[in-house]
């Protein structure tokens, strides 16, 4: 049974030699330090990939049209091609594995309720566009577009919060039901969608066959946003574009090699670039925090072997007066995680604390830079909430500290198996 004059001996031996306790316990502290600081970096990068993501699909497919660049079947070059309505139905019979889409309508004009007024920027969408890049309508702020609403047409809107904020100064007013102005046309505020962004700059939403009536001269559509399933690779993606080209060359006569003529961005491109690298850096964060920690059980494992090696003749002494082999090994090993658990406890709770702070500043700076960005889309990082899991952090720092008791045991176990007169004579 371990007793506190055990504890008390093993405090003196640690007093009497705090250069060796120092460069033990550093070894183990640095190592957790290094593993939950690496760790946490390849978190951060994570996170700010899913936050750029966090507002779409990552299965999004983007079309618009352009101008011909290849003349095609005696038609010149620089041809302006226009989609329709019509279009959006041909790619949804045509592609089996597209799943939502919408046709996408723009415009920017004057929006005013009583004497309020700002220059906002319009959508014309399907009810489907929710379900692409997530407008989430929260429980008593009404409801987003829907099949009725496009159906008959319905002059009808969805704010964003900085709108509302600016259009109804009295906080007091429900802004739902409530008639505004597009221009010189009417709307009734249906929804109020949320929106982190904060700021003026992302747009209100209307029915698209409103859109397109009001102000598109009823068959124009500026974009056509849809998602795919199942097209999973590279491979898989370079050959639906393909594909597509060739659909839309047919149905608006351009050679399907001219690239300039219809637009096309798909999210999945870019989230598995961003995510194979996200991966590989995961890998390398991976393989230098084990590295890191290995440096540190290799530490205590060198300087354990050099305490048992300087204390062979101690542990002969104490054979000599009678004491077990077992209470020598017991000394080396409650030492060992004495020194392994205390360090690598201060180690862990630097890296977190460091992370935290980190993470704290980011967030901090991450608000300052919301509230004066107006003019943009919305804010992007590619480094977000660098911090580690807590239950990632103390598994580390036990691997640590059994490696500790290991470190201790083996040595100590080899020198109290030397007999007592041997021990006394090593030097």
């Amino acid at each position: 049974m371990f007793e506190f004059d055990d504890l008390r001996e093993i405090w003196s031996t640690m007093k009497k030699n705090k250069l060796r306790t120092f460069l033990t316990g550093f070894s183990v502290a640095w190592g957790i330090f290094m593993l939950i600081v690496l760790l946490a970096a390849g978190n951060g990068l994570r996170n700010g990939i899913a936050y750029n993501f966090r507002n779409m699909s990552t299965n999004t497919v983007e079309t618009w049209p352009r101008y011909t660049t290849l003349p095609y079947k005696g038609m010149s070059t620089n041809r302006r091609l226009e989609y329709t309505a019509k279009d959006i139905d041909a790619i949804k019979q045509a592609f089996p594995e597209i799943d939502y889409i919408s046709g996408i309508n723009y415009r920017s004009d004057t929006i005013s309720y009583n004497r309020e007024y700002l220059t906002g920027r319009i959508r014309g969408v399907y009810p489907d566009f929710t379900l692409m890049y997530y407008k989430p309508i929260l429980p008593g702020n009404g409801r987003f577009i829907n099949e009725l609403d496009m159906k008959e047409k319905r002059k009808v809107i969805v704010l964003n919060p900085r709108m509302v904020e600016l259009l109804f100064r009295d906080s007091t007013i429900n802004p739902l039901g409530k008639f505004v102005k597009v221009g010189s046309l009417t709307f009734q505020v249906i929804g109020v969608y949320e929106n982190d962004n904060k700021t003026d700059t992302p747009p209100a939403y209307i029915p698209f066959s409103t859109g397109q009536t009001l102000f598109s001269g009823g068959y124009q559509v500026g974009e056509i946003d849809f998602t795919i399933q199942g097209v999973n690779t590279e491979e898989a993606s370079i050959d639906f574009e393909k594909r597509f080209r060739e659909f839309m060359g047919r149905q608006h006569k351009f050679d399907p090699e001219d690239k300039n003529a219809v637009g096309f961005y798909s999210s999945g491109n870019e989230f598995r670039m961003w995510q194979g690298m996200s991966n590989g850096i995961a890998f390398f964060i991976w393989i230098i925090g084990v590295g890191t920690l290995m440096a540190g059980i290799v530490g205590v494992s060198n300087i354990m072997l050099i305490t048992v090696r300087e204390r062979t003749k101690e542990f002969g002494i104490r054979k000599a007066i009678g004491a077990k082999p077992l209470s020598i090994l017991k000394l080396i090993i409650v030492e060992s995680i004495l020194v392994t658990a205390v360090f690598g406890y201060i180690g862990m709770v630097s890296g977190i604390g460091l992370t935290e702070l980190i993470n704290y500043v980011m967030e901090m700076g991450g608000s300052s830079a919301a509230d004066s960005s107006a003019g943009r889309e919305g804010d992007t990082t590619v480094f977000r909430n660098p911090t580690v899991n807590m239950s990632i952090a103390l598994a580390a720092t036990g691997v640590l500290i059994m490696a500790g008791v290991l470190a201790g045991y083996f040595p100590a176990r080899k020198a109290v198996k030397i007999s007592a007169i041997e021990a006394i004579r090593e030097e």
